[in-house]
């Protein structure tokens, strides 16, 4: 099983954002099998003809989001990301509804204020 990366060069979001994206969305699908050793930050800057730094930026946003775990000199492996991400969301959840509430704002509001929020995001 190949890691399937596609960097546009013309693309917003720049490409250690793209990287980063691709591969938790392969994690998260289970297309990258949780456990599965990740190319070196050299081999895989080398394939895609990006900068070592670009890949080594997109792989610490990887491992603080819990969905790739370093294991020192053996490598990059990717963890168990579904449960990172779905943990990690249920946090900032919790953290919006108690600072909603702190600033006053009533149940429907809060509701409203997330919802035009994730609308900005994932669009209508």
């Amino acid at each position: 099983m190949t890691l399937e990366i596609d960097i546009d060069p013309e693309a917003a979001a720049p490409p250690y954002e793209q990287l980063r994206a691709q591969i938790a969305d392969q994690a998260r699908s289970g297309r990258l099998p949780v456990g599965r050793k990740l190319p070196t930050v050299r081999g895989l800057a080398e394939e895609l003809g990006l900068a070592a730094n670009t890949v080594a930026k997109a792989y610490r946003v990887l491992e603080a989001d819990g969905v790739v775990e370093t294991r020192g000199r053996a490598g990059t492996f990717v963890a168990a990301a579904g449960d990172a991400a779905e943990r990690r969301a249920a946090e900032a959840a919790a953290a919006y509804a108690r600072e909603a509430h702190r600033l006053g704002l009533s149940r429907a509001e809060a509701q409203a204020a997330a919802a035009e929020a994730l609308r900005a995001v994932y669009g209508a």
